[in-house]
């Protein structure tokens, strides 16, 4: 029920419609505000704080925000509302950092959305309650959460590696890397509590590593 979504939760997914939808109607205010290389490069560093309140459809938006809706009563009640916003803001700067680094050499490349966040977000659930069961639309089964990390993860780092899509998955993997990072600041205990996921998840940031790494050779 949505009135079980804390107070602060509601607020952001406000803010978050708000400027969306504003973006929609404001291609000036759009490009203004979006995650973009060059403009990044040239200082305008809020970018990759603003970005993560716009999005590009309808349909973008709702899948942002109806995952944060499932997830965030679980973090908010596992972390409190203070670190939750620091969870919320770091990974979505996170996210954006690890898309900016990986794009470096990549002027023209853009994007926006509050997947970052977002994906921070559900990995903090998944590491709070390593117990947890999801259900996916396309498979009717309940999947063990850590299974669902583990095989998100390495979807991103194949997406990172093909780049075949439209999808932000450099994003994605930030983000969910600051969420599991906040997540032991504040409740160390879940470094015990999930050791498999957080083994398999060192093993894909170091993978990720190498791969930024070699897009900066590259570029060199």
């Amino acid at each position: 029920m949505i009135q079980n979504i804390p107070l602060v939760a509601l607020l952001l997914i406000g803010v978050t419609v708000l400027v969306s939808l504003n973006g929609f109607k404001n291609d000036s205010f759009f490009l203004k505000y979006h995650f973009l290389i060059h403009k990044i490069k040239a200082g305008e560093y809020f970018r990759l704080l603003t970005s993560g309140f716009l999005h590009v459809s309808i349909t973008h938006i709702l899948f942002n925000m109806v995952t944060f809706y499932f997830f965030v009563n679980i973090v908010v009640d596992g972390l409190g509302n203070f670190p939750f916003l620091v969870l919320y803001f770091g990974s979505l700067l996170g996210g954006n950092i690890f898309a900016y680094l990986f794009h470096f050499n990549d002027p023209y490349y853009s994007a926006v959305g509050a997947s970052g966040a977002v994906t921070g977000v559900l990995f903090s659930a998944l590491l709070l309650y390593p117990g947890i069961e999801l259900m996916l639309f396309f498979i009717p089964i309940p999947i063990p959460g850590y299974l669902f990390g583990i095989g998100y993860m390495i979807y991103t780092l194949y997406g990172m590696k093909a780049q075949n899509d439209q999808i932000g998955h450099t994003a994605h993997f930030g983000g969910a890397i600051g969420g599991i990072l906040i997540t032991i600041l504040f409740v160390p205990r879940v470094v015990f509590s999930s050791q498999l996921m957080l083994v398999i998840l060192s093993i894909t940031t170091l993978i990720a590593g190498t791969l930024i790494y070699r897009n900066q050779k590259k570029g060199l």
